[in-house]
């Protein structure tokens, strides 16, 4: 781990001094960046609009942006006109939503992260083997209805904790194999799978971890800052899966308070009134201008002096689609 310290200018003397560590990494992972990225070049080479199925990422700025650009967001294909060019989000999507396209004609961009489109293809190689598959996520959320999407139903099981990965009832007359969501907690993911095992010791795991480099490394230097930490403020979305473990990853670690916020105004700064340090992360859908609103609201308030605590490097970027490149 390697650190930089920089001060923050201040206009006033007199205000109280706060510690601020930021964590490194933060923010936009590259399956975020390249999904924004694909819709900005199809409004660009297409003309607006450009329709969106679901949030592109799940940040309510990045997705406002779009739509100033002339981004639509739907809920469904029904809402997209035969003639618009459509976006599939980052997080994924069952296979009968570019069916439906298809069968419509309509033009589709995919812009799922190539990392969840690893597990749809995990999961099409164990089914294709004969294999019950167990899927480690959360009910509900975009990527997991569209990784569970890839196969017939009734042939992937949603395991959501350790205490269902202990009680799952499973086909016995099928080898077992499973596979998770990209943008879990890295501790929590470990114990499920470790109570799977026990159950279930010939059971399939992935050949490399499912969960992404961008989740993982972000929930590291939350681990590396929390216990030096008075409070934990990460900026993302309420809807955001690997934000949220943020908040939960800064608890466990030992950070007395942690919290989210969505932007610089919805942080309360009395909440560091007598803190002598604060650390700060963002979610991988959360632009570094939202960090840079955080730390104008503590400096209206604070002497910050910021030090940026790194705990890996990230220099991974995907293409966009071959349609796009050369927009």
């Amino acid at each position: 781990m390697h650190q930089t310290t920089t001060a923050r200018p201040s206009d006033a003397g007199g205000k109280p001094r706060l510690n601020v560590l930021l964590a490194g990494p933060r923010g936009f992972c590259a399956g975020v960046d390249r999904a924004i990225k694909i819709v900005e070049e199809a409004i660009r080479r297409y003309g607006a609009p450009v329709y969106v199925r679901h949030e592109i990422v799940h940040n309510r700025y990045v997705v406002e942006s779009l739509e100033r650009q002339g981004a639509i967001f739907v809920e469904e294909l029904d809402e997209v006109p035969d003639d618009a060019p459509v976006v599939f989000s980052a997080h994924g999507v069952p296979k009968s939503v570019p069916a439906e396209a298809s069968r419509r004609n309509l033009f589709y961009l995919d812009a799922t992260c190539p990392l969840v489109s690893k597990v749809h293809r995990e999961a099409e190689q164990h089914f294709s083997r004969g294999r019950h598959i167990l899927l480690i996520g959360h009910a509900g959320h975009p990527e997991v209805v569209g990784t569970m999407g890839q196969l017939p139903q009734g042939t992937v099981t949603l395991v959501e904790d350790e205490e269902q990965a202990r009680s799952v009832a499973v086909p016995t007359e099928r080898p077992l194999a499973f596979i998770t969501q990209t943008t879990l907690s890295v501790d929590d993911t470990a114990g499920i799978v470790a109570a799977l095992r026990q159950r279930f010791p010939a059971i399939h795991a992935p050949a490399k971890e499912d969960i992404c480099y961008a989740t993982t490394n972000r929930q590291a230097a939350v681990k590396a800052i929390a216990p030096r930490a008075e409070l934990m403020v990460v900026v993302g979305a309420p809807n955001s899966s690997n934000s949220l473990r943020l908040v939960e990853v800064a608890k466990r670690a030992g950070c007395p308070r942690a919290l989210m916020v969505q932007r610089g105004r919805d942080l309360d700064p009395t909440l560091a009134a007598g803190l002598g340090t604060v650390g700060i992360t963002a979610g991988a859908s959360a632009p570094e201008v939202l960090v840079e609103e955080v730390l104008t609201r503590l400096s209206e308030h604070f002497e910050i002096v910021i030090e940026e605590v790194v705990v890996a490097e990230e220099r991974i970027t995907f293409k966009l689609p071959s349609g796009l490149q050369h927009a």
